[in-house]
């Protein structure tokens, strides 16, 4: 079998494309997933997403993580997924599509910055060393001093672990604020199960749980990550955070096709 393939990353978060709209790809197939996103035996990349036909939309968002599974909702790959959209001529400066968590609209510039619109979110869980929200995927948000110098894949590992979230896990983000409106960010994703260069749900729960704790006042927030730099951007009102945009760009990296064996 060949597989046709494209290449996306979002600040540095980087995903195998699939354009399923003949719905060839053997979706159940764990390991085939997991090998193509297996960065020395496969592809490479933080997932796997499935661009299919949608009925009401202009298309539906499939996402795998790296070890083969369906999960949550990725705020980088879908923004990743509109651009890839625009490559295959689906769309061509704005797009709705659904998700695992819903509905989403997103816009797309000239040089493919992607404005994603992410789920609203009606509850904050506050305790004394951390918050957790879900953007679309859970997230535990944790301030942190000398983030560059944090092992984040130790220390979010035994996290994601823990009783605190039981089988399921979490996503785990430790923040260092840098300005009144400007964030460092460092994530462990679970399903990876390591630290990715950058996490779209990730910063966008960083970014409300800031505003939440009245870290800062700014409603439209820079977030740094190891990839590069994302922006989110709401409405608040009486703790019901609205109209959520994460914002960066989403870069075509390369395509072909790959042979594939009985996996």
């Amino acid at each position: 079998m060949n597989l046709t393939f494209y290449k996306y990353q979002g600040t540095g978060n980087d995903f195998v494309m699939i354009d399923n709209r003949t719905n060839y790809f053997p979706k159940n197939n764990t390991k085939l997933i997991a090998f193509l996103c297996d960065r020395r035996f496969g592809i490479g990349g933080d997932g796997l997403i499935l661009l299919e036909n949608h009925g009401q939309y202009d298309f539906k968002m499939v996402y795998y993580n790296s070890d083969g599974n369906e999960s949550s909702m990725c705020g980088n790959g879908g923004r990743c997924l509109v651009a890839f959209a625009k490559q295959l001529n689906i769309i061509q400066d704005k797009a709705e599509f659904e998700a695992v968590d819903g509905y989403h609209y997103a816009t797309i510039d000239a040089n493919n910055k992607v404005a994603l619109q992410m789920k609203d979110v009606e509850e904050l869980q506050v305790f004394q060393d951390y918050t957790f929200l879900n953007t679309g995927s859970p997230h535990h948000v944790e301030m942190v001093t000398d983030l560059a110098q944090f092992d984040v894949k130790t220390i979010g590992g035994q996290i994601r672990y823990s009783d605190l979230y039981g089988k399921a896990g979490s996503n785990i983000n430790f923040v260092e604020q840098m300005d009144t409106d400007h964030f460092a960010v460092r994530t462990y994703e679970r399903g990876v199960e390591d630290e990715t260069l950058s996490c779209g749900t990730g910063v966008t729960a960083v970014a409300i749980a800031m505003h939440h704790n009245k870290l800062t006042q700014s409603n439209t927030l820079k977030l740094k990550v190891e990839g590069g730099d994302l922006e989110v951007n709401f409405e608040e009102n009486n703790g019901k955070y609205t109209h959520v945009f994460l914002i960066g760009p989403a870069q075509f990296v390369f395509g072909g096709t790959i042979e594939i064996e009985a996996i």
